[in-house]
């Protein structure tokens, strides 16, 4: 079999691949060495990979291909064993992405098999997470998997409410990011807001179970808050880092692979559809490509190593767009049309995007949930209203197949099923007025009272 100029044929048990040479030196530490080293391989036109799945070198070149892949169990396995043979990053970084409640055992299991140590840690912290739920299912577990999955900090919901930076003089205790203690059925002082720091319109986000705040407004000047704070959660202490080129309050922040991205926003009463983007490492903001049109106050989730943002066109439409990171570009994916209601929170869970709406006739009383299955690319709607007499829930933050809402009346929590979200318990209200930013934490567990039990 003659390939193409600058591909290479592999053949893998009794299949042959044409793939590019360039793709696999680039992605694959084995191939890089193997094409380095100056043996005959380097030269031959075909090379044959020993005691590797076909299957799992199947599935390893779509991914490489930006295909995303929906893997069985079978599958799974056969991708671990060539991630772990070829040394290929992306596609381990791909199954971490795709970790959940089904496959996630199977992923530690096969992860500690082939000693792909990224893999191991990303399927005991999902685990971690939902142990209540999995607990009869671990009995098999080596011990030390279990004493390793034990030794994690599980995630915890945590909430701060809109505030303005804090005069001098004024020690305001309610300036304060909590959590929830699911034991004991209370809200805990985390740690208090920097006095320059403000929560009003700001972006905040967690990055690598840090929290960032960018932007925002002085409640008491009106004017756009400079610095940039975060909170580390390990050493319990904040720092500033650079503000952005183009400060801007009412914007969305985000966190992937290692940097921020604050998208739209306003200033100076003008609404934006620039983007920036903050690489932690070098601590240097840069711009990325524009959202494709204004929008201040975007609903934006996460899922799969995809990022997702709602931009309106009040009253009737929400376009959910996808921004593509490694292209640094925006692509639009589907389009809800509701009278009189558009999105004002995205969630997501799996390959699945819930949007949170205000009810017909800007009933804010009632909120309405539709659902965008990006495999299948359809819309359904979720059957009931998700909503109680003391107001609407319009922040939410999803850990394993549990969604945590919050009011100042209630926490309500759902177990999310095929249709619907289904009720599974109540907890106290967050005790703070104004409008809330929520979001998931794993805090170390010398910091913890009773957060969660084993």
């Amino acid at each position: 079999m003659q390939p193409p100029a600058g591909y290479v044929c592999v053949k893998v048990e009794d299949e042959f691949f044409t793939v590019e040479k360039h793709m696999l030196i680039e992605s694959s530490d084995y191939f890089r060495a193997l094409f380095d080293s100056g043996m005959r391989e380097c030269t031959q036109e075909e090379i044959q990979l020993h005691e590797l799945p076909a299957r799992g070198f199947s599935v390893m070149l779509k991914v490489l291909k930006d295909d995303r892949p929906v893997l069985n169990s079978e599958e799974i396995l056969d991708a671990i064993e060539c991630a772990a043979f070829l040394l290929v990053k992306p596609l381990t970084k791909y199954l971490i992405h795709i970790i959940s409640s089904n496959n996630c055992i199977l992923m530690l299991q096969a992860a500690a098999t082939y000693g792909v140590f990224d893999l191991i840690h990303a399927s005991a912290l999902f685990i971690r997470d939902i142990y209540a739920n999995v607990r009869e299912d671990l009995s098999f577990l080596p011990e030390d998997q279990l004493d390793y999955i034990e030794s994690l900090s599980p995630s915890t919901f945590v909430a701060v409410a809109t505030h303005s930076p804090a005069v001098d003089y004024l020690d305001d205790v309610s300036r304060t990011i909590c959590y929830l203690d699911e034991v004991e059925n209370h809200w805990r002082t985390l740690t208090l807001l920097p006095d320059k720091a403000s929560t009003s319109l700001a972006g905040i986000a967690v990055l690598d179970n840090n929290i960032y705040i960018v932007g925002g407004v002085d409640g008491l000047r009106k004017e756009v808050v400079k610095p940039s704070f975060c909170y580390d959660t390990e050493r319990n202490s904040w720092s500033e880092f650079s503000s952005l080129q183009h400060l801007r309050y009412n914007l969305t922040l985000t966190g992937q692979d290692g940097c921020l991205f604050a998208i739209g926003g306003m200033c100076k009463n003008i609404v934006l559809a620039t983007v920036e983007k903050y690489h932690v490492a070098s601590n240097t903001w840069s711009f990325a490509a524009h959202l494709p049109r204004p929008g201040e106050g975007i609903a934006c989730a996460h899922t799969m190593g995809r990022i997702f943002v709602c931009l309106w066109l009040p009253m009737d439409t929400t376009d959910i767009y996808e921004y593509r990171t490694h292209k640094d570009e925006w692509l639009l994916v589907t389009t809800l049309k509701r009278q009189q209601s558009y999105g004002h929170c995205m969630v997501a869970h799996r390959d699945n995007l819930y949007v949170m709406r205000n009810g017909p006739a800007d009933d804010f009383l009632r909120c309405m949930i539709d659902c965008f299955n990006l495999t299948r690319q359809q819309w359904t709607a979720l059957s009931g209203q998700y909503v109680n007499s003391k107001g609407a829930l319009f922040t939410a933050a999803i850990r394993g197949d549990t969604v945590f809402t919050v009011n100042r009346m209630l926490t309500l929590i759902y177990n999310i099923q095929e249709d619907k979200w289904k009720p599974a318990k109540e907890q106290p209200g967050f005790p703070r007025s104004g409008s809330m930013h929520t979001f998931l934490l794993r805090l170390p567990k010398n910091r913890l009272t009773s957060v969660h039990q084993n």
